[in-house]
């Protein structure tokens, strides 16, 4: 069989596939709609691959309908070559189809069908969820999820208004400048309303509540974690605590992270039993980023008195930190070395030091010297041997390979 060559105007900048959806952006050029997609909301990307050119002035996808029926009708002339003519694509949904949606929601009769479609509509691709976020629908969302208490009754069970908006707001993945407007709104009344959800939702719920809140705290400004109050924290460790699904986990670890480098946030952390939580997710965690996350938080906490208290106060508290030194990552062990470096500086009573001793962090310290984890690791060990030569150095409890190695 010949070779078929397929005119160079048919093919797709981006990918070199041929296009079946032809689509015009600002600049001019033309591309597969799907490549084109994935190029700006999967990649994030806010510039033409050909030109360059900056598509700050709003991403407008312009079926190219003329060139889509030139690739159809070429397809069918070479049919006899094996080339299958493709089905004309399903028009995308548009703004005012939207906003019509958005109008039925509000009536309480219409408001849960009104949802699912748009649930349905969001699933199909990633144009779709800028669409809707820019019709508004963030904004319906986020107050259906403050005010609705209404329930219906489904065939699996019963699912709220609430419920819904709540799947359909964190599956719409919403741009920075959506988040922001989401922690804007109601002078904070959104996260007090995810905190409602994180103490009396479903599990889903609480994981979707907890998922959106990280997403919004990476963009979020100081004076909003300063804002937090302790419900705020005891709702998030107890999520953690029921370890609802990996991601809530991981979720909860990085909206904790986010909050705690301030030291109000950490004492509230702390009240809320969050190293007793920590300590006992540690004991049977051995996933690698999961454990990271663990041993920051920890370290976060531990620059607190009450931090520091709470940890020394857990039976296991400093031996799984000890255990997950030099068993996870660098930057796992570096976190725990920090911790073992605050307790050691701050909280060292000679019962501390004796149990530092007794179960082997002194030895784990000593090793730390020997392999290779880091500069500021290996002098924060070397500190905190120094801080204790006396009561640790001619312990028969270090091993004798150990003891060359223990600094004057």
């Amino acid at each position: 069989m010949e070779e078929i060559q397929i005119p160079p105007y048919f093919i797709c900048p981006i990918s070199l596939e041929m296009m079946k959806d032809p689509v015009t952006i600002s600049t001019g050029i033309t591309y597969d709609r799907e490549n084109i997609e994935k190029w700006i909301f999967s990649a994030k990307n806010n510039t033409c691959p050909v030109t360059k050119q900056s598509l700050t002035t709003g991403i407008e996808l312009t079926p190219n309908v003329t060139l889509r029926r030139f690739i159809q009708s070429w397809c069918t002339i070479n049919a006899s070559h094996g080339i299958e003519r493709f089905p004309t694509p399903k028009p995308p949904v548009s703004k005012p189809q939207i906003i019509k949606l958005l109008k039925e929601a509000k009536s309480p009769k219409m408001q849960m069908k009104s949802l699912k479609r748009l649930r349905s509509i969001a699933s199909e691709n990633d144009a779709n969820k800028r669409c809707m976020e820019s019709a508004g629908a963030t904004e319906f969302l986020a107050s259906i999820i403050n005010n609705s208490n209404e329930v219906f009754e489904e065939e699996d069970g019963f699912m709220s208004t609430k419920d819904e908006a709540l799947s359909i707001l964190y599956q719409l993945k919403l741009s920075k400048n959506g988040l922001r407007s989401l922690i804007m709104s109601g002078n904070g009344e959104f996260i007090k309303s995810l905190t409602r959800v994180m103490q009396h939702g479903s599990y889903e719920s609480r994981a979707y509540a907890v998922m959106l809140m990280k997403d919004m705290f990476e963009v979020s400004t100081p004076t909003l974690l300063l804002s937090l109050n302790q419900e705020f924290f005891t709702q998030v460790v107890q999520v953690l605590r029921d370890e609802i699904s990996q991601k809530a986990t991981k979720a909860s670890l990085q909206v904790l992270v986010h909050a705690c480098p301030f030291g109000r946030n950490r004492v509230k952390a702390a009240e809320a039993r969050a190293i007793r939580v920590l300590v006992d997710l540690l004991l049977d965690s051995s996933e690698k980023r999961t454990c990271e996350l663990m041993l920051i938080l920890l370290d976060q906490l531990c620059h607190s008195a009450e931090g520091r208290a709470e940890l020394l106060n857990h039976p296991g508290g400093l031996a799984i930190v000890s255990k997950k030194t030099l068993r996870v990552s660098k930057v796992g062990s570096e976190r725990a070395i920090k911790i073992l470096h605050s307790i050691s500086k701050f909280s060292s009573t000679p019962y501390v030091v004796q149990e530092m001793l007794s179960l082997g962090v002194v030895a784990k310290l000593c090793l730390v010297l020997q392999v290779d984890c880091g500069s500021k690791a290996k002098e924060r060990a070397r500190e905190i041997l120094k801080f204790h030569a006396k009561a640790w150095r001619n312990s028969p409890c270090i091993p004798n390979n150990f003891l060359s190695q223990y600094p004057f």
